[in-house]
């Protein structure tokens, strides 16, 4: 039987990132569901997007939607388990320089992560395609399960 997903980040998601070129391609961007913003960050790698969530959750599925020539082309996920304080490699993507929504099975590194409980996820991306290490994101979203 095929396991079924649901969104896992809304308006409840706090959202954090490493920099944010300006107002106008602010972080709030990131989950907003239109196709005419986005979220830019500052020049320089690694940048990151750090979201929690208001309850713990076990992501499976990564969706991002770049602007070709600013995309995190090799992408560290990690993950902040509910009661500890250090983040751990979930798994590592490599997204395509284009302008089309990319989906990423979360390919978990580490066996005891299959199925954590996570409260915390963080895309750090460390390389970009952009010369001087920009980023921008029109679309992110995660999918997984929420424990019963």
């Amino acid at each position: 039987m095929a396991e079924s997903l649901q969104q896992l980040v809304n308006e409840d998601t706090k959202i954090k990132v490493s920099s944010t070129l300006d107002k106008s391609v602010g972080k709030k961007c990131l989950i907003d569901g239109s196709p005419e913003t986005c979220w830019t960050s500052q020049q320089g790698t690694p940048q990151h997007v750090q979201l929690t969530f208001a309850a713990a959750v076990i992501p499976k599925h990564i969706e991002l939607t770049f602007q070709g020539g600013f995309v995190g082309t090799r992408t560290l996920v990690e993950v902040l388990l509910s009661g500890e304080q250090k983040w751990r490699t979930l798994s590592r993507i490599y997204p395509e320089d284009v302008n089309r929504k990319q989906v990423f099975d979360l390919t978990v590194t580490e066996a005891d992560l299959v199925d954590a409980q996570v409260e915390s996820v963080k895309l750090v991306f460390e390389e970009s395609s952009d010369f001087f290490g920009r980023i921008t994101v029109y679309n992110l979203q995660i999918l997984g399960s929420v424990p019963a």
